[in-house]
């Protein structure tokens, strides 16, 4: 058997007693205080909780409203004209400077009128000659007459007379024509602005030959009329539905007549410009779903510009009670819109909507709220529900708009 060592096992186990004597001895004499370190103990007091957050919360408001569907629509012209070149010729002189005002009647051209002076006063000169000689074979026309009365001419000559007269009058109004004709081409070297309204710039310089020819007349410049607008839109098929149903129903509030529309150009807000509908296109496009209307907008301050894109807004529903919520109280939660709504014991609430139209920075609540329910339109990011806050009322609570606008 393999030999065992005690006296190592012994050689140790004093040493470690002794230790323990030592210690116990110490205690007894009270030179020495056993402590025994807890660090949950020893720890400092929990700091105290902060203070509840302050939000700006704002009401639920409930309104008489409209609401309006948004389309986008292209600005053009009333009226929009292509000057050309009636009569051909060397042009001799612009009138006017690129993006002027012209009114009807103003000259905008001169083409070389010399060549149409001559013809003219050729022309003048045929008539006065067929002037004289119808004048003659009148004279002697009625003389035939008096002398077939009395037996002093031959019914054939007299016969003669009358048809020499009638041949000449026929001559004069040939000439005339001839003459007016003349008149006309003279008066269109000087071409002449057919509206009122702005001019683009020249598309032909001076010094320039221009053609008159029917099929090949030179454009010279175009003039857009700007006293009033067009605004065309495209109207999907659910809403010319709706619009449609409310019109066959006399739901809609009309204005002399007509239905009452709203725009605003890229650098406006609010809707300001008012105008109505003046037509719409008899079908749908298949491909887009979609039907033209065409919509009449006044143009005081020339900002309708032909092209310009703008937003409208078309009514699709009777003055009806709606509630409002403020745009910066609507959040996103994935595909769904919420607020936090703020509850009687001031905790934050999450609520659930469904939107509707939207008003500047109001928005329609369609379900999700109740009329008065506080929401949190400033601190969305500092809270989350369950919270408790201190809510201070928004100072534009209340507005004075009653008319929304549908997404």
């Amino acid at each position: 058997m393999p030999q065992t060592h005690p006296t190592r096992w012994y050689l140790h186990r004093p040493r470690r007693n002794a230790a323990f004597v030592l210690l116990a001895a110490l205690a007894a004499f009270g030179g020495v205080r056993l402590v025994t370190h807890d660090a949950s103990a020893q720890g400092q007091a929990a700091p105290a909780a902060p203070p509840a957050p302050r939000v700006t919360v704002a009401p639920v408001e409930q309104k008489l409203v409209t609401e309006y569907e948004e389309l986008t629509g292209r600005i053009d012209s009333l009226d929009t004209v292509e000057l050309r070149a009636r009569v051909s010729g060397h042009l001799e002189q612009v009138h006017f400077q690129a993006g002027q005002l012209v009114h009807k009647g103003d000259v905008l051209f001169s083409i070389d009128p010399r060549w149409y002076r001559a013809q003219f006063d050729l022309a003048n000169a045929k008539v006065e000659e067929a002037k004289a000689q119808s004048d003659v074979a009148d004279r002697e026309s009625k003389r035939a007459k008096e002398l077939l009365a009395a037996n002093a001419l031959s019914s054939e000559e007299a016969d003669a007379r009358v048809s020499r007269a009638l041949a000449a009058r026929a001559a004069l109004d040939s000439a005339e024509a001839v003459l007016a004709s003349a008149r006309l081409d003279l008066e269109y070297t000087e071409v002449r602005s057919p509206i009122d309204g702005r001019i683009s710039r020249a598309l032909v310089t001076p010094g320039n030959l221009v053609s008159g020819a029917p099929g090949s007349a030179t454009k010279l410049a175009t003039i857009v009329s700007v006293d009033e607008a067009y605004a065309y839109a495209d109207v999907d098929e659910d809403t010319l539905l709706r619009f449609n149903r409310l019109l066959r129903e006399n739901r809609l509030s009309l204005v002399n007549g007509r239905v009452p529309v709203r725009m605003q150009l890229a650098d406006e807000s609010g809707y300001p410009r008012e105008g109505y509908i003046e037509s719409a296109d008899n079908r749908l496009n298949p491909e887009t779903g979609s039907l033209v209307l065409r919509m009449v907008f006044p143009n005081a301050d020339k900002a309708l510009v032909p092209g310009l894109f703008a937003r409208v807004q078309l009514p699709v529903s009777p003055a009806q009670p709606a509630l409002l919520v403020s745009e910066r109280a609507v959040g996103t939660d994935q595909s769904q819109k919420f607020v936090l709504a703020v509850a009687d014991d001031n905790k934050v609430v999450y609520r659930t909507v469904k939107l509707g139209g939207t008003y500047e920075d109001k928005r329609v609540v369609r379900s999700g709220l109740n009329p008065g329910d506080r929401v949190i339109v400033n601190g969305l990011q500092r809270v989350r529900p369950g919270m408790a806050v201190q809510p201070e009322l928004a100072a534009d609570s209340v507005p004075s708009a009653a008319t929304v606008a549908s997404k």
